[in-house]
């Protein structure tokens, strides 16, 4: 076990390698804990991930007298490394942030389609997606957004030096970390999609093709290069030069579209926050082309004027209404959002417009549920293999992170030499236009195929504050339940009271509009109460878990901070000190 004594002797590479021959054993620095209904606690920051190792990464930073941004950026390129089914350098998201001094800011590095992309590139001559190209093999990759997201907040807002936050994930490449479960029997079940592409092989199986063994060292050295032209570089690392070369001329030697004219052409986008207020708190959130924020504004809205607290957590009521809730703001989603670039008509200002919420709250029967027609919106595929993560620094600043690959693994593509994974983001968008059934299939105007624009996302990183300084952070990976899970993690905490662990902790729902039916949790809710649910109506199907969310909480009554890492998914943690 590392103790405070001992960590302060160690420093870089040395403490990297430490933390990795000590990851079999149970760890503690300073505190941290691997998930559950009792948060940890500490003075001084904490950083809540999906991979122990990336939060430790983290928390390093904070301990240098970095800030939730640098933190942040550690944690993210860490995960990389460690959680590589979700967390990249080849993939995009949003981060959004809360300072102390009341400064709230959001910043979008969602992937994009390459210049070359058309909108019925993915179809046949019968006007069908061809071979599920929108979501398999080169024509699904989008232009990577990640490092470039990550740099543009280090350098708005970041304090420590850059080579410094990329150097613990580069050392954790070059030099090896222990095979968890969770990556092992990862690799496993992704192995006939690995073994497409001789990279990928390469990064994944040992050179005679077998597989890691848990607790096996997995070393990533072609990744390591691409980090280390990303630590001395900064974002032209990746977008310029040697990587940019390599991934273009890998995508054409395979039938993509990204050149390095794309890569150079791409920035992230420093965006104004969505911002809404719930019974004295404001939420922060993401705005477009997130739909997150403006579906998470919108329930919240509805949901303000019903007395929660007394019908009960998770009661046959509650349920009721959640589900109503989710129901209508996930059919505005599908009809009005999309890239803000290339939209400039979505009605914003009404989906966020508490008399508009009142309009849809008076439509909601308290004794009987309401009919999702095929006719109305349905909600196109999106996977659920993402990651989360929040942090929260020693003078309250917050961060709220969530970014993806799309499918787990992404593409299950690694690029030639560069040893990063590519995502398949291009499935999010409308693949055929016009096309809107039952079915799934959604070809609503906002969100088809364009070059340069970016997919509409279901990403929900959340901070929610109160007379300006935040209070909570929080998010989850999932797909479209993200905004489902988000939404009921804030209502835990201020409509029932839980701590951020058992907010976090709590059964959960997810209703989008169609299919028309609700999925819950299975043995999170009792039998009787999902007999007067159905009794509503509705129509209920058992999933084993829906999310990974991932807290921090300022609890100024005690003076420390609190944090959770969900115990549904992962190796995460929340370590603090």
């Amino acid at each position: 076990m590392i103790n405070t004594t001992d960590r302060e002797r160690l420093s870089g590479g040395s403490l990297i390698r430490a933390l990795c021959l000590m990851l079999s054993i149970f760890l503690v620095s300073a505190v941290f804990s691997e998930g559950g209904r009792t948060p940890v606690r500490a003075k001084n920051g904490i950083v809540s991930s999906a991979s122990r190792l990336a939060s430790e990464a983290g928390l390093e930073a904070l301990k240098q007298g970095g800030n939730a941004v640098d933190a942040a950026v550690a944690t993210a390129f860490a995960l990389a490394v460690t959680w590589p089914s979700a967390g990249n350098i080849g993939g995009g998201g949003f981060l959004v942030y809360h300072g102390a001094n009341g400064h709230a800011t959001t910043f979008d590095f969602r992937e994009k389609a390459a210049i070359a992309a058309t909108e019925s590139m993915y179809l046949g001559a019968d006007g069908r997606v061809v071979n599920n190209s929108n979501h398999i093999g080169m024509l699904a990759v989008g232009v990577p957004g990640t490092v470039a997201g990550l740099y543009k907040a280090h350098q708005e807002l970041g304090s420590l030096p850059w080579e410094d936050l990329v150097g613990p994930a580069l050392e954790m490449a070059r030099e090896g970390i222990p095979l968890t479960y969770s990556l092992q029997t990862g690799f496993v079940r992704s192995a006939s999609r690995f073994r497409q592409y001789p990279s990928s092989a390469k990064k994944f199986f040992k050179s005679d093709g077998s597989f890691y063994e848990l607790g096996e060292s997995w070393k990533q050295p072609d990744l390591a290069h691409t980090l280390e032209l990303i630590q001395r570089n900064g974002k032209d690392g990746f977008y310029r030069g040697e990587n940019a070369k390599r991934l273009a001329d890998f995508m054409a030697a395979n039938g993509g579209l990204i050149t390095e004219e794309d890569l150079e052409q791409y920035e992230a986008i420093e965006r104004e926050p969505i911002r809404g207020s719930y019974r004295g708190f404001d939420i922060i959130s993401m705005p477009p082309p997130s739909s997150g924020g403006v579906a998470l504004v919108e329930m919240l809205n509805i949901l303000e004027d019903y007395d929660l607290s007394r019908m009960g957590h998770n009661s046959a009521d509650y349920l009721h209404v959640l589900t109503e809730t989710m129901r209508r703001a996930y059919a505005d989603r599908a009809e009005h959002l999309g890239d803000p670039d290339f939209n400039d008509d979505m009605p914003l200002s009404r989906l966020l417009d508490k008399e508009y919420a009142a309009e849809l709250r008076s439509s909601i029967d308290m004794e009987r549920k309401s009919e999702s027609q095929p006719s109305q919106f349905a909600q196109a595929y999106e996977s659920e293999e993402t990651t989360h993560f929040s942090v929260v620094d020693k003078d309250g600043n917050m961060v709220s992170l969530t970014y993806t690959l799309e499918f787990g693994y992404g593409s299950a593509i690694v690029v030639e030499g560069g040893g990063y994974l590519l995502n398949n983001e291009l499935g999010d968008f409308n693949a055929i236009p016009g096309l809107t059934d039952e079915r799934g299939n959604i070809g609503t105007t906002p969100n088809l195929v364009a070059p340069q624009k970016r997919p509409l996302s279901s990403m929900t990183p959340t901070i929610v504050a109160q007379n300006g300084e935040p209070v909570f952070a929080t998010g989850s990976p999932g797909g479209k339940t993200i905004i489902n899970t988000t939404m009921q993690t804030i209502l835990n905490i201020i409509d029932h009271g839980f701590n951020i662990a058992e907010a976090i902790e709590a059964g959960r729902i997810h209703h989008q509009w169609l299919p028309d039916v609700t999925r819950v949790e299975s043995d999170s809710i009792s039998t009787d109460t999902i007999r007067l649910y159905e009794a509503k109506g509705h129509r209920v199907q058992e999933r084993s878990s829906q999310g990974a969310a991932m807290g921090v909480y300022h609890n100024r009554d005690e003076g420390l901070f609190e944090g959770a890492s969900d115990s549904r998914r992962g190796d995460g943690a929340a370590v603090g000190y």
